[in-house]
């Protein structure tokens, strides 16, 4: 069974010799440091350990994450607020929150020698469900450990009590959430609306400063020429591609908090162009995304492939690079519109962020500060700067890469270390 095991935790097979314990551990000693970190989040789902051990595992995962901060005072905070409503509608899904978050029973070895529980699980039961009066919310954040855990348990605690598991009712989750969002705006977070499940809506802890307001509705790219749209219905914002559909692509699916990972992307197209085959879709996919690349671009070519090159096994699972994103969409041309006309309406590359972060990258040739001779024009670099000022204030991130920089014999390794540093600033795992 080990080689199995092994290759179930993305493990190297371990070898032919010694016991089971020597062989497991020299599969484990072969790892890198890099690996580690993939390794634990299939350990995890496969085989989670006790709970302690678990929550010591994540809290090393999310250590290295940018998730909003939430103060213990706002915590309390929020805790008070909650001392005086319902902290549940369904008893049964509470408890399994509480489960998955906390450690309720550190005493298992006692119950396996005949003894009754007597941890945290037994006095919630007696404090929380038979006598709710026992124990008002500020006493059970306490007990959880809730002040002191990372911000990102915290934050998965308040979404998992704003979620439909626990309160099956729309107006109560939003009922919830109005309650504890005072507080929280106190710090700079909130928990906003970021998708639905089963026909109820969502909710994560975002940060009011590094997210942007709404959610994507229509994703339009893939179209370096300007598209042919119409609204089919603008009450559902179903739009049409009216002509030369094979020009552009709109991703119509909801984007969750998750952001939009390649996989997700993946599977939207192998299902729209009814390809079976995940390995032909991939390959398609690509093939259609680098196609949509401007052919006087070639800078823009490196980046592309530098990203896929890199990151290789790991791109499944991390923010899709939608290239030629339509941000702003006029049936009018900038001409026939004048100066009121937005000055960004197509990005070079968009990355959607967990979080609701997003991410433009620009690749700037002459174009950007030069005039057609080539001298330069200081009219169309401050049309460029005020565009970013737009951008930014919005709610983008904008970076900017030089064309010549993509061109330099180190091009990809410059390429690789920036999306490396981009990640692990906003708490993206590469492995």
């Amino acid at each position: 069974m080990l080689p199995t095991l092994c290759e179930e935790l993305g493990l190297p097979s371990p070898g032919p010799d010694g016991s089971k314990r020597e062989r497991m551990e020299a599969s484990f000693n072969a790892l890198t440091d890099e690996e580690l970190p993939a390794v634990a989040r299939k350990l995890l789902i496969c085989h989670p350990p006790s709970a302690t051990i678990r929550n010591q595992i994540q809290d090393i995962l999310w250590s290295g994450g940018l998730y909003p901060s939430i103060p213990k005072r706002y915590r309390r905070e929020v805790a008070r607020r909650l001392n005086s409503e319902e902290l549940y509608g369904d008893a049964r899904r509470f408890d399994k929150l509480l489960e998955q978050l906390w450690i309720l029973d550190a005493d298992d070895w006692m119950v396996l020698l005949g003894s009754m529980r007597t941890g945290l699980r037994t006095e919630i039961q007696q404090h929380v469900h038979r006598n709710p009066e026992d124990w008002p919310a500020e006493i059970l954040f306490d007990k959880l450990g809730a002040y002191d855990a990372s911000d990102r348990r915290f934050a998965l605690f308040l979404e998992g009590l704003a979620s439909a598991d626990v309160r099956p009712d729309e107006a109560a989750q939003r009922h919830f959430v109005a309650c504890i969002n005072e507080p929280l705006r106190s710090c700079g977070v909130e928990l906003r609306e970021t998708g639905s499940e089963g026909g109820y809506p969502t909710f994560s802890v975002v940060s009011l400063h590094a997210a942007t307001k709404g959610r994507p509705k229509n994703l339009i790219f893939a179209s370096p020429d300007k598209p042919d749209l119409r609204f089919r219905d603008a009450l559902d914002n179903d739009v049409e591609i009216v002509t030369n559909a094979d020009k552009v692509l709109v991703y119509d699916r909801p984007i969750g908090n998750e952001g939009l990972r390649w996989n997700d992307l993946q599977q939207w197209w192998s299902e729209t162009e009814q390809i079976a085959d995940a390995n032909t879709a991939k390959r398609s996919l690509f093939a259609r995304l680098k196609a949509s690349l401007p052919h006087n671009s070639p800078p823009q070519t490196l980046l592309f492939d530098a990203f896929f090159e890199g990151f290789r096994g790991a791109v499944p699972l991390l923010p899709a690079l939608l290239p030629e994103v339509w941000l702003h969409w006029d049936p009018r041309t900038i001409k026939e519109r004048g100066r009121d006309a937005l000055l960004r309406f197509r990005m070079d590359f968009l990355l959607l962020l967990p979080q609701g972060v997003r991410v433009v990258i620009e690749v700037d040739g002459k174009h950007h500060y030069a005039d057609a001779s080539g001298s330069a024009d200081v009219q169309r670099y401050a049309q460029m700067v005020k565009a970013d000022r737009e951008l930014k204030l919005a709610g983008y991130e904008v970076f900017r890469f030089g064309a010549a920089e993509l061109q330099a014999p180190t091009t990809k390794a410059d390429v690789k270390a920036f999306f490396d540093a981009l990640f692990k600033r906003y708490g993206v795992p590469t492995n």
